[in-house]
C-alpha cells in the first residue's frame, strides 16, 4: 500500500501523474480510432465480417432478466449521475485543497460525455444497421450507444477521481470496477440480444479514443 501523502491535505494539490512515453498515449487513441474506422466500413459495406458478427451472436444470446439487469448499467440515468456525482466531488476537494483550476478536470470528464451523442447517433443513421432476431424490427444499432455511454460515464469518472485516491490500492480498485460496469454492459447487452458483439467492440474502441484524449488532457493540467 502506497504510503504517499494525501492530496487533500491542507493547501496540497494532486500529484501529476507520473510522465508516461509519448507513444503510449498516442497508441490509446490512434488504434482504436483505426479499428473503428475498419468496423464502420464492415457494417456500412456489409462486409465479411459480419458474417462472423451474426454467428458470434447467435452462439452468446440467451435472452433473460440477468442480462437486461446487466445491460441497464449502461442507461444514461444509471451512469451519467454517477459522473456527475464523482465530477462534483472532484470539483469540492480541488476547490478546498486551492488548486488552480480546479474545475477543469470536472468539467473536462463532463464534456467528454457530452461528446458520445454527437458521435454515436450520425455513426447510427449513417451506417443504418439492423438489431439482432430477437428485437424489434428496427435500424441504427451500430455502435452500441449504451455502451459507449458506460465506457465514457464510468471511465470518465475513475481518470477525474484518480489523483485524489490515496493509495495504489484504491486506485486500482476503481479502475477494477470501471472496467467490471463496462464489461457487465456489454455481456448484458450481447447475451439480451439488444446488440451484436460488433456493435459493442466498435463502442469500446471509441471509448477508448475518448478516455485517451480526456487521460492525456489530465496530465497537461496537472502539470
Amino acid at each position: 500500500m502506497s504510503t504517499r501523502s494525501r492530496p487533500e491535505a491542507e493547501g496540497a494539490a494532486p500529484a501529476a501523474p507520473a510522465p508516461g512515453r509519448p507513444a503510449r498515449g498516442a497508441l490509446l487513441f490512434e488504434l482504436p480510432a483505426l479499428l473503428l474506422s475498419l468496423f464502420t466500413w464492415q457494417v456500412a459495406a456489409e462486409g465479411p465480417l459480419l458474417d462472423l458478427d451474426e454467428r458470434l451472436s447467435r452462439a452468446l444470446v440467451r435472452p433473460g432478466r440477468g442480462a437486461e439487469l446487466l445491460a441497464d448499467l449502461g442507461n444514461v440515468q444509471v451512469a451519467v449521475p454517477l459522473l456527475v456525482l464523482v465530477a462534483g466531488y472532484v470539483a469540492l476537494r480541488a476547490r478546498s485543497a486551492g488548486v488552480p483550476r480546479w474545475w477543469l478536470p470536472s468539467v473536462a470528464g463532463l464534456a467528454l460525455m457530452v461528446l458520445v451523442p454527437l458521435i454515436v447517433v450520425p455513426l447510427k443513421e449513417w451506417t443504418d444497421r439492423p438489431g439482432t432476431p430477437v428485437v424489434p424490427p428496427a435500424t441504427g444499432y451500430y455502435p452500441s450507444g449504451h455502451t459507449a455511454t458506460a465506457a465514457v460515464a464510468y471511465g470518465s469518472a475513475v481518470l477525474v477521481l484518480l489523483p485524489w485516491l490515496v493509495s495504489r490500492l484504491a486506485r486500482r480498485v476503481a479502475l477494477a470496477t470501471a472496467v467490471t460496469l463496462v464489461a457487465a454492459v456489454s455481456f448484458g447487452l450481447v447475451r439480451r440480444g439488444y446488440h451484436w458483439p460488433l456493435d459493442v467492440v466498435a463502442s469500446w474502441c471509441l471509448g477508448a479514443m475518448l478516455l485517451g484524449a480526456l487521460w492525456l488532457f489530465l496530465r497537461r493540467v496537472a502539470r
